[in-house]
């Protein structure tokens, strides 16, 4: 039934299009200032050649036009997933529309690695260019990486970020991988697509196995898992929608053929909100083109990388830019629960046990449950230094009563300021009070910081992350029950210092 849709639909198609005379030119690609552009050359009758430089009208029309080839078998199989598409070819077109701010970067990467463009198409089959996509397998991000290949090709977890969510870091991973896998299967595209899908260790079993049975190997021939069975049929229906989408009747969303994101760089951590608010877009889309970043802020490094609309980049470019200095997120306290022990949490804040140790002064690695720690982000010495709040001893002062109004150990404040427990105050002596105050005042300094929810999300898991009430989530998102879309933005209110 679903073919015949087609067939009538292409015999209406063909007959009008019996009326048009198609015009075609051979031409040659010239590549300048990152604007692709097509030189056609014709000769008049006077042997003078007129070079005409026309740029590309937009990123399907260079696709089309430098694919490796244009020709498809199409069976039964694909004419299926074909009328899928063709059944709402609006919805076709929005879908079309989702790669706008990858596309154009993924396929200058393959162009980089000498592979066939039309691979840019890849990511549509494997996550709706979508980067906060998550399979129920575990794969992550618009080209669907587990986790051991992303390790493999340097795509890097932290509690900070994660590389596979990074539509940039993990173009270049795949295409590095895509690279490897065409060059294992001699340059045949079905092939490289199967290997993606199925991994390249198993596509060589049943490449052998078809071999010592003598029959075919090529893609069509072998016994291959039905998901990947599926999978070359997916992407070749949608390349023959794309590479001739008049034919079907279909409207390609305009996506220019340039870039249209900038990257810039700036030193240390940034905030998402903040940086949202001084570019003047969603967070959301923030958090699109920078999906590698999964809490409120970028990781506490010496620099944190950040892509934006091109047009938004001259915000970056003046003196005025309030980004050109580290403003970073110093201290969190954590409350402790059930679990939590110093290697866990070192491991979790990206900082180290020693570090956490020295801050709170701990003379045991047993933690009590409900006890609050200070946890400074990141490795760095400047990290280390905690503001001490200072007391000026006055008349009938004792270490006693000073420990006492501030909630602290006689011991503690003593070994703050290297003095005798029993040691006699003078009036005028200058005594730190250590961290326990800087404790309060986290207490009281709350950030309202943006978290992008994942696929497998609750209000539970998320509450335990920032060790927040679920309460306080949906009373600062005016929440009425507790269902969650994966993209969706929440904000959380946390202690932060």
């Amino acid at each position: 039934m679903e073919r015949q849709f087609l067939i009538k639909y292409l015999v209406i198609l063909i007959a009008l299009a019996g009326c048009q005379q198609l015009e075609v030119n051979d031409s040659n690609i010239n590549i300048d200032n990152n604007q692709k552009l097509i030189k056609n050359s014709s000769n008049n009758n006077n042997s003078i050649s007129d070079e005409v430089v026309t740029p590309y009208l937009n990123v399907w029309e260079y696709l089309i036009k430098n694919a490796s080839s244009n020709e498809e078998v199409i069976n039964d199989q694909i004419l299926f997933y074909m009328n899928a598409h063709l059944k709402d070819t609006d919805k076709f077109s929005k879908y079309l529309n989702d790669s706008y701010y990858f596309i154009y970067f993924v396929i200058n990467e393959l162009e980089k690695a000498n592979l066939p463009i039309e691979l840019a198409l890849l990511p549509y089959i494997e996550s709706n260019y979508d980067p906060f996509s998550i399979s129920s397998s575990g794969a992550v991000g618009i080209w669907q990486f587990m986790p051991r290949t992303g390790r493999l090709y340097e795509l890097e977890k932290t509690w900070w970020s994660e590389d596979r969510h990074d539509p940039f870091r993990s173009t270049i991973a795949a295409i590095g991988y895509l690279e490897y896998l065409y060059k294992r299967f001699d340059g045949d595209i079905y092939l490289t697509l199967a290997a993606y899908n199925a991994g390249p260790t198993l596509l060589d079993r049943r490449i052998n196995k078809n071999k010592r049975r003598g029959i075919g190997v090529d893609f069509w021939s072998l016994d291959l898992p039905n998901q990947t069975k599926d999978y070359v049929p997916k992407y070749i229906a949608l390349k023959e929608l794309v590479f001739n989408s008049d034919k079907y009747g279909i409207r390609l969303p305009y996506i220019p053929n340039e870039t249209v994101v900038k990257k810039v760089v700036i030193p240390g951590q940034v905030e998402i909100l903040t940086f949202s608010e001084y570019v003047g877009i969603k967070p959301e889309l923030v958090y699109k083109l920078n999906a590698g970043y999964t809490k409120w802020a970028s990781a506490p490094k010496d620099e944190s990388v950040f892509y934006i609309p091109e047009e938004k980049y001259y915000l970056f470019e003046g003196n005025e830019n309030p980004f050109k200095q580290s403003n970073e997120i110093n201290w969190i306290s954590h409350t402790i629960t059930k679990g939590d022990n110093l290697w866990s949490l070192a491991v979790k804040y990206d900082t180290e046990v020693d570090i956490i140790r020295e801050i709170n002064y701990l003379r045991t690695d047993i933690l009590s449950i409900g006890s609050t720690l200070l946890i400074p982000l990141g490795k760095t010495e400047s990290n280390k230094f905690i503001p001490y709040e200072m007391y000026i001893v006055s008349e009938g002062d004792s270490l006693w009563k000073i420990a006492r109004k501030y909630n602290l150990e006689v011991k503690d404040l003593a070994r703050m300021n290297s003095i005798n427990e029993n040691s006699y105050l003078y009036l005028g002596q200058q005594l730190t009070v250590g961290n326990k105050n800087i404790h309060r005042n986290i207490e009281s300094k709350k950030r309202t910081i943006l978290y992008s929810v994942k696929q497998g999300d609750s209000l539970y898991k998320i509450a335990e992350l920032f060790d927040v009430s679920i309460k306080n989530i949906k009373e600062i998102n005016k929440m009425n029950n507790d269902s969650l879309m994966p993209g969706q933005i929440i904000k959380v209110s946390i202690k932060a210092f």
